[in-house]
């Protein structure tokens, strides 16, 4: 069976834009219902797909955060080129980690990670849940036991370069965030499964910024954008937003 491919997505609403970026192995719909919901109150969002992402695991690995920070970098232009000029975004996992990159890289009118690493100590769950991932895909492929066992055997056996360059992708953030002065939102789940979550608290103390916040939701686990208190999640987003001082 062929797996439908995800696509990247834009909801235009009004004159303030943000940015949602998915997590890894994630893709758009990681984030697609926080765009609706912002599309309802008004505001414009724009999701995209990292190279490697929506696709087989074994796409995935051939892929390089630095590639996926050239694709946020690329999806950040897009809005401006629609015309928009005061850009928030928020991201979930490795979506909050590039987030952060991009608000001590560029001009962002705020940042919102969810359920973002800053250490790498996680890589065994990061890897159970790439496996996890892979497994899924497979079987959504309509593959036999033997041949997905088999397959990913060798995917994980190839997977190291992927993994490290992860860790060094993300140790290089945590030294920059205490350059960030943008109004900056904190969310956590306290059942977060896949990431260590003092990360939180450290992105909280660390950011410089005047106005910053940090939420955490008791009965969530890690994809927080789509558990059982996601709609809370949303809302808190969005009064985080509406007390920007937004040009328009």
């Amino acid at each position: 069976m062929k797996v439908k491919q995800p696509q990247p997505f834009t909801f235009e609403a009004g004159p303030r834009a943000v940015l949602l970026l998915h997590g890894f192995t994630g893709h758009s719909a990681d984030v697609r219902m926080l765009g609706r919901y912002l599309e309802k109150q008004g505001y414009t969002s724009h999701a995209p797909i990292y190279r490697g992402h929506g696709l087989p695991p074994e796409e995935l690995i051939k892929a390089t955060p630095d590639e996926w920070w050239e694709d946020v970098l690329k999806a950040y232009r897009h809005l401006q080129e629609l015309g928009y000029k005061e850009i928030a975004v928020a991201g979930l996992s490795l979506g909050g980690v590039l987030g952060l990159k991009l608000a001590y890289s560029e001009k962002t009118k705020a940042v919102i990670t969810m359920c973002s690493p800053m250490f790498f100590d996680n890589e065994t769950q990061l890897t159970k849940g790439f496996k996890a991932f892979s497994k899924e895909y497979k079987q959504l492929e309509g593959k036999e036991e033997d041949t997905i066992s088999s397959e990913l055997e060798e995917l994980m056996a190839n997977s190291n370069n992927v993994f490290r360059d992860l860790g060094n992708f993300i140790t290089e953030v945590k030294n920059e965030i205490d350059t960030i002065y943008t109004p900056t939102m904190v969310i956590q789940a306290t059942k977060d499964e896949m990431i260590n979550t003092d990360s939180a608290s450290y992105i909280f103390d660390q950011v410089e910024a005047d106005k910053k916040e940090i939420k955490w939701f008791e009965n969530s686990g890690h994809v927080i954008t789509m558990g059982k208190e996601k709609e809370q999640v949303f809302e808190e987003v969005y009064q985080f937003l509406e007390q920007l001082d937004w040009e328009v």
